[in-house]
């Protein structure tokens, strides 16, 4: 079973050639990325500790996204690329969770299904990454974070289903993706994940 509608507008090349004109940059905004997907996990598992079916998977998925941190902070050391001492504040997510519903139930759907399209669009840009480093170590690095985000995307959907009727899901979904096109086209072009 399909478990995410692919994203309805694909990253740019300009996208690309910014972040390879960039590097450094774009591994700072990528650890970062990684640290607040670890903290977005747990952060579910924080408000919604009644949903305790999917607690294994948050904190798993947690755990993934902090070995992402800690693979992409050892390359950065590698490089002599420092951590940024406070993390920018992520306006692509931030437009997006400002569309959530407020009510509790909703608004727990909502985040799920934004989790998933966040895991997805990051997906995609890692393997655009992937295809166009020259490092055969770094490719096979973004290659192995592509499909890590992807499966996250998935299990966020799952995540939903568990909880939602799969028609509301979907449809609900299928709203999102239209928003994130929205807004992603509408952000400037950076060395950064989002």
């Amino acid at each position: 079973m399909k478990l995410n509608i692919d994203i309805k507008v694909p990253t740019s090349p300009e996208w690309v050639e910014s972040v390879m004109r960039d590097f450094d940059s774009f591994l700072q905004d990528h650890a970062d990325c990684e640290r607040k997907a670890s903290t977005m996990a747990m952060s579910f598992v924080a408000k919604y500790p009644d949903r305790i079916e999917i607690i294994p998977e948050l904190i798993e998925t947690a755990i993934e996204e902090l070995e992402h941190f800690r693979d992409v902070w050892a390359i950065m050391r590698a490089r002599g690329i420092p951590l940024r001492h406070k993390i920018p504040k992520d306006i692509y997510a931030q437009r997006l969770m400002s569309l959530c519903h407020s009510g509790r139930l909703e608004r727990f759907r909502d985040r799920l299904l934004i989790a998933s399209v966040v895991e997805i669009r990051g997906g995609e840009r890692f393997k655009i990454v992937a295809n166009h480093l020259e490092d055969v170590e770094m490719k096979k690095f973004y290659k192995r974070l592509w499909t890590s985000e992807a499966k996250h995307g998935h299990i966020f959907v799952k995540m939903a289903l568990h909880y939602f009727d799969r028609d509301e899901v979907y449809e609900r979904l299928d709203w999102w993706l239209d928003r994130e096109a929205e807004i992603i086209q509408s952000m400037p072009i950076t060395a950064a994940l989002h």
